[in-house]
């Protein structure tokens, strides 16, 4: 590992701390586990940080696991299956809620890429062009519209039922889990699904193919500030409590990592990004999709990593609702940022 110029600047003291990152970078590898949803791009950071060799600089071996849905990489963080969960805020809020005290070490989204609301290209040609509309639409023996998010539980469905509800439409609705992206679209098609919870990727295969019109879009100015109110850490990493204080040197390698990954992703062009991490993660998807993800997602993230109270806050209204069922979870209790504050400190 060579000494980068910021490294050679910064002194005698910098010096003996880079080579002693370097020296526990030369050890054993530990075992380090992150689960996340359906693979996509708004989880580059563990891609990159696997790709570029973050975690390995940092010391760590990094197993990571997609799930169908934030839901599941809930459950499997519960169990103690794996160790750091990187979805919606709502999973550490829910793990807290049942007797499983979970930390919020940082967010990579402040406005959502996972709550755009996709309907049938054919309802949409009814007229059915906004959301209070399709809540009242019915479908042809007289039945709600059914929306489809990956999983009841994911970050898509806590969204998209809030949407819903602030326009008084909570009981107007029929949720279903979709699944992965494949199964939503395909069932999306196939008249299956009258409308989708989409991430950007999703949306534009949708209408790209011709069965699929979009109603909500958090790409388009003032959409999301309308109904959130400002920016909200709706996608972060989390663990267990108990995880965060036993292993607080293999917490602040994981947060490190995390934050080194985003930095890149910041600086980086979005064809580099695409050849570090595309091809092989998302290789499968469309590279005219997988491109606008990495592009909202640049646009949106929280490259910074930091929760304030008042972001933190602004999310109460999504998070502590009778729909959620989740309990009201104090900023304080939640959100540790020492490890990320660290980071910071050392990498800038």
């Amino acid at each position: 590992m060579t000494l980068s110029r910021r490294d050679l600047l910064a002194g005698g003291c910098a010096v003996g701390a880079h080579f002693a990152f370097a020296s526990s970078a030369r050890a054993a590898l530990r075992e380090a586990s992150v689960s996340f949803g359906p693979s996509a791009p708004i989880y580059a950071p563990t891609y990159v940080g696997l790709e570029k060799g973050y975690f390995k600089e940092a010391g760590l071996e990094m197993k990571m696991t997609a799930t169908d849905g934030g839901a599941r990489s809930r459950e499997l963080v519960a169990a103690g299956q794996i160790l750091f969960g990187h979805g919606d805020t709502s999973h550490p809020l829910q793990l807290s809620n049942r007797n499983k005290p979970s930390k919020i070490l940082l967010a990579t989204q402040m406005v959502s890429s996972t709550c755009e609301i996709v309907i049938r290209r054919d309802i949409f040609d009814q007229g059915v062009t906004t959301l209070e509309a399709f809540a009242k639409w019915r479908r042809p023996d007289g039945a709600k519209p059914i929306v489809a998010p990956t999983s009841i539980g994911s970050g898509g469905w806590m969204l998209g039922t809030y949407l819903f509800e602030t326009r008084g439409s909570t009981n107007d609705i029929n949720w279903v889990s979709g699944g992965n992206p494949r199964t939503m679209l395909a069932g999306l098609a196939a008249k299956q699904f009258d409308a989708i919870v989409a991430q950007p990727g999703w949306q534009i295969e949708a209408e790209r193919e011709g069965f699929g019109r979009t109603i909500y879009d958090t790409r388009k100015p003032g959409v999301w500030d309308k109904d959130f109110g400002g920016p909200v850490p709706t996608l972060s990493l989390y663990a267990l409590t108990e995880t965060v204080e036993r292993e607080p040197e293999l917490t602040q390698a994981v947060v490190t990592s995390f934050y080194r990954a985003m930095k890149w992703i910041k600086e980086t062009s979005e064809d580099e990004i695409y050849e570090t991490v595309g091809r092989r993660y998302f290789g499968s998807a469309d590279p005219t999709s997988t491109r606008a993800e990495l592009t909202f997602d640049r646009d949106t993230s929280a490259y910074d990593g930091r929760i304030s109270k008042a972001d933190f806050e602004r999310g109460a209204k999504i998070w502590y609702r009778t729909g959620s069922q989740i309990k009201p979870v104090p900023y304080e209790q939640v959100v540790d940022m020492r490890f990320l504050e660290a980071a910071r400190g050392k990498i800038g």
